[in-house]
């Protein structure tokens, strides 16, 4: 009798621990719009529901399943022509947390007991006509260490973009603050004011830095803005939004490293196949992919071979990184593990906090936070037109139209060669890129494109240097090499008198921009 007593409470724990082990719910056309299912509200089928890892379609009634750990979130993959809905944030709630008895106790809060699963965690999803010709609104990181600087991020920033019309939603690049995790809550107030359903990534200054394993480092990240990857639709793209930040280093424990854990790297593969292979696949994390040097170990190669395998089968793929606080176009082969003949293009944006607002002060009072390679701080749109794309870079504060600087002498001496050239700085410029100059409207003229620093920034910064009076604000950093920087020969066999300077660029996607500047020829009596 005690025997069967035991094996009968052995078999009602196992039933109820079997019980916590999946969870299922209801994808369903949410009508009245408050959240919930009601019983007129009929299912969706077809739709992506995923656990992290595990990635699932609701079936003909809308209802999925799928395994559960006592630590998960969640969440759905939205479909194309549907919304979620937003929070009083403008946050898309698109996942549940389950976390039963909350995150560990850390330095910064993480998330509070969830308790016991409901029966049914059900999304909800609203009818939405989605154009297949829209924008996407991109910010590198905004990484604000303190309420000073969120005050410069939203009067620098946000405040240009606030109400923006014919912007579907808007994606931050990770560092969305600098350590300090209390100020998420001051971010979140800040960019809700676009006015625009907002995502969000993980950066490496948004980390628990007491976690002992990679899997707790996102904590307090997830308390406020959700799963740490995660997949939505829009048109005829496909979003895949990843964590890249390996918190502890695996290699020493120390610091951080790019790269991603091989549940990541399933849930890529689990979601792609439910992916239409012609759609447009738009990967967002912080750390590059891309190693511009060779001595460059910032990100772990086989993680990025891994994900190059799984995406050999789509023809139509960008990528988008921040986190360097510089601005590069980079084209993937071959040599660094790409597997089809088209080069892949991976985006590394400019960032919003710039040279993390250093620099002299404007007419407002905001660092001009020029960054080391010579953009200014800004921000992207990313144009989408079904399959294609097309990027432009926006400085915070200038005309759109403003997408270069030129730097040159002043003035330089009637028919004596001259050493000094004429320097242009395309921001979003790239190896495929083409820059010509010509002077006082004549003939045209290729420049050269260079693998050096921009002078118009070694200017900026060494004007902290020889100021004999202090300066506002705090002095940039020291000058970076710059991949977009292109020079030409400054002709002095000319009039005395001014002279006009044109440079024209054609970007990679077949925009043309143009600036002027002018020097001026004299002689040495």
């Amino acid at each position: 009798m005690k025997k069967i007593l035991i094996s009968s409470i052995i078999l009602l724990f196992t039933l109820a621990v079997s019980a916590q082990n999946t969870v299922k719910g209801f994808v369903f056309e949410d009508a009245n719009g408050n959240g919930k299912k009601e019983k007129n509200e009929k299912g969706i089928a077809n739709v992506a529901v995923s656990n992290g890892v595990a990635v699932v379609l609701s079936d003909n009634k809308g209802q999925y399943e799928l395994p559960l750990k006592n630590d998960a979130i969640i969440s759905i993959i939205k479909p194309s022509d549907y919304k979620v809905q937003t929070d009083e944030n403008n946050k898309p709630q698109f996942f549940y947390i389950h976390k039963p008895s909350g995150s560990p106790k850390m330095k910064f809060e993480g998330v509070q007991p969830t308790g016991k699963l409901p029966k049914s965690v059900d999304f909800g999803l609203i009818p939405q006509k989605e154009e297949e010709d829209f924008t996407a609104l991109i910010f590198g990181d905004p990484q604000p260490y303190n309420l000073e600087e969120i005050d410069y991020f939203y009067r620098g920033i946000v405040a240009e973009v606030e109400g923006i019309n014919n912007v579907s939603f808007g994606l931050s690049m990770g560092d969305l603050v600098g350590n300090d995790l209390s100020l998420f809550n001051p971010y979140i107030q800040a960019v809700k004011k676009v006015g625009i359903p907002w995502y969000n990534l993980l950066g490496n200054h948004d980390l628990n830095f007491d976690a002992t394993r990679d899997d707790l480092a996102d904590e307090t990240y997830e308390a406020h803005f959700g799963p740490a990857n995660y997949a939505f639709n829009y048109g005829k793209v496909h979003f895949i939004v990843m964590d890249d930040v390996l918190y502890p280093d695996p290699r020493d424990s120390k610091g951080y490293w790019g790269g991603f854990t091989p549940e990541q790297l399933q849930f890529i593969e689990n979601d792609l196949q439910f992916v239409p292979k012609n759609n447009l696949i738009v990967l967002a994390f912080h750390i590059p992919i891309s190693e511009p040097d060779t001595n460059d170990d910032s990100f772990r190669d086989s993680d990025r071979n891994q994900l190059f395998s799984l995406l050999k089968d789509f023809p139509n793929t960008l990528s988008l990184s921040a986190h360097t606080h510089l601005q590069r176009q980079d084209f993937l082969g071959k040599e660094q593990g790409w597997l089809q003949d088209k080069p892949h293009h991976h985006y590394n944006v400019g960032t919003t906090s710039g040279d993390w607002y250093s620099g002299k002060l404007d007419e407002k009072g905001i660092p001009i936070a020029v960054m080391r390679d010579g953009t200014p701080k800004g921000y992207a749109f990313i144009h989408f037109k079904g399959t294609t794309y097309n990027v432009a870079y926006k400085a915070a504060g200038k005309e759109k139209e403003h997408q270069m600087n030129l730097f040159l002498p002043k003035v330089v001496a009637q028919g004596k060669s001259t050493k000094s050239s004429l320097y242009a700085n395309f921001f979003m410029g790239s190896e495929n890129d083409q820059l010509v100059y010509r002077v006082d409207n004549g003939e045209w003229k290729n420049m050269e494109r260079v693998i050096e620093a921009d002078p118009s920034y070694v200017e900026l910064v060494y004007e902290w240097d020889l100021s004999e009076k202090l300066m506002p604000g705090r002095r940039s950093s020291d000058p970076s090499i710059s991949t977009h920087v292109w020079k030409g020969k400054i002709p002095a066999n000319l009039e005395l008198g001014t002279h006009k300077v044109e440079v024209k660029a054609t970007d990679m996607f077949g925009n043309t921009h143009t600036a002027t500047e002018s020097y001026r020829i004299d002689s040495i009596k």
